[in-house]
């Protein structure tokens, strides 16, 4: 497999985003492969077997420093540290997707949105605020599309991924939802066992209402990316349209929460990918 190890890191995940980036100039495109990959090997350290778990995490937080001060250690910290160097990105971001993996040890539990919301500025919008300082962009606003976008991506990977989290032990549903609409974790649990979409009236509803959420966070990017950064934001907007139609994917299949998990085809990717260039360029 040819490219850099961030390229083939991203290609390998197979990733949603793999054709969004690829709209990007070669320059741009190596830096946000390299964006990508970072959180992918961080993310690892607590999702996957011999991950390192908290020693992972601090030896990728080091190799940040070291990417900032010039002198990395690692393959990927190289190409990192030529993103840095090329690149405005505060090294708050990536210390922000270490500290929200950092959350993901354990059996983590959120009471309340707010809670939760935190967490995914962490995992996700800081990858949004990285992200479009390689993207580029004129008017500070745009800050705000990316956090916004953040939120609706995560929140699309927390409804697909409820039985893979559960297996781990995570549950990314607010326990005040689980409440406010008659279910109990061991009801998810259950559900995660069957094949077939949840029949129970309450978790239909549960499900539906986060779904909901999700759409919110991406009409709420829509309403706020400025006309003047729609072009070099394309990529962006193809990674939201790409994980809006997992989202819709997934709610027409009925919200299932077992069974295969939800995903778009390569073709189907791509000609969200090519759909999208002119809208967002008719829009600008």
């Amino acid at each position: 497999m040819t490219g850099s190890v961030g390229e083939r890191i991203t290609r390998g995940s197979g990733s949603s985003f793999y054709y969004a980036f690829r709209m990007l100039s070669k320059e741009k495109r190596r830096a946000i492969f390299a964006l990508y990959a970072f959180c992918r090997v961080v993310d690892d350290c607590v999702d996957e077997p011999g991950g390192e778990g908290e020693a992972g995490l601090e030896r990728w937080l080091a190799e940040v420093r070291r990417c900032y001060a010039g002198c990395p250690e690692t393959e990927l910290g190289r190409e990192l540290a030529e993103t840095v160097a090329r690149f405005p990105i505060p090294r708050s971001c990536f210390e922000d997707v270490v500290a929200g993996c950092r959350m993901d040890v354990g059996e983590p539990r959120y009471a309340t949105w707010d809670e939760l919301r935190g967490y995914c500025q962490l995992v996700a919008s800081a990858v949004g605020l990285a992200s479009i300082e390689i993207f580029g962009y004129e008017d500070p606003a745009t800050r705000r599309y990316a956090v916004e976008l953040g939120l609706a991506l995560q929140l699309t990977n927390i409804l697909r991924d409820i039985a893979a989290d559960l297996e781990r032990g995570r549950l990314y549903l607010p326990l005040e939802d689980l409440a406010r609409f008659g279910v109990g974790e061991g009801d998810i649990r259950a559900q995660c066992l069957r094949p077939a979409p949840p029949r129970s009236p309450g978790l239909l509803a549960l499900l539906g209402f986060e779904a909901e959420r999700a759409r919110g966070h991406y009409a709420a990017a829509a309403a706020l990316l400025p006309a003047v950064d729609r072009r070099s934001l394309l990529a962006a907007e193809i990674m939201g349209a790409v994980y809006r139609a997992l989202l819709e994917q997934w709610a027409q299949r009925g919200h299932p929460i077992g069974g295969k998990r939800v995903s778009l085809s390569k073709p189907r990717q791509a000609w969200i990918a090519l759909r999208s260039v002119p809208r967002v360029i008719w829009r600008a």
